[in-house]
């Protein structure tokens, strides 16, 4: 079992900069991949970035590429969401999710952090 925990949301004007964050427990934090992702109202939960367990291996959605960094501290448990730019269309609840080395499909899902950007 692993639990997540997100943190660091807020409002914030467009153009500005958030860093999110979001703290494991409960296993061997580096036997998991952690993904970032969002949902914003009235629309589906999308993918926002990934990083591998080891943190050699990153990936973004593209309307997030260049603006926003996934990094982790596996000695802290803890992986963060660096959010340069924001645009309003970035608003949205901000999900933190794990999935096991080997795996496709996240496994453990935090509660969210909502980040507001206003125009």
């Amino acid at each position: 079992q692993v639990q997540l925990v997100e943190s660091g949301g807020g409002l914030v004007q467009a153009g500005g900069s958030l860093r999110l964050s979001c703290a494991a427990s409960g296993s061997i934090f580096s036997n998991y991949g952690m993904g970032w992702f969002r949902q914003a109202p009235g629309k589906e939960r999308e993918f926002v970035a990934f990083i591998s367990w080891s943190g050699d291996f990153t990936n973004y959605a593209d309307s997030v590429k260049g603006r926003f960094t996934i990094s982790r501290d596996n000695a802290k448990n803890m992986v963060y969401l660096r959010m340069n730019s924001l645009k309003p269309e970035d608003t949205a609840v901000y999900y933190c999710a794990a999935r096991r080395r080997g795996t496709n499909e996240y496994q453990y899902w935090g509660q969210g952090t909502q980040v507001t950007v206003s125009s």
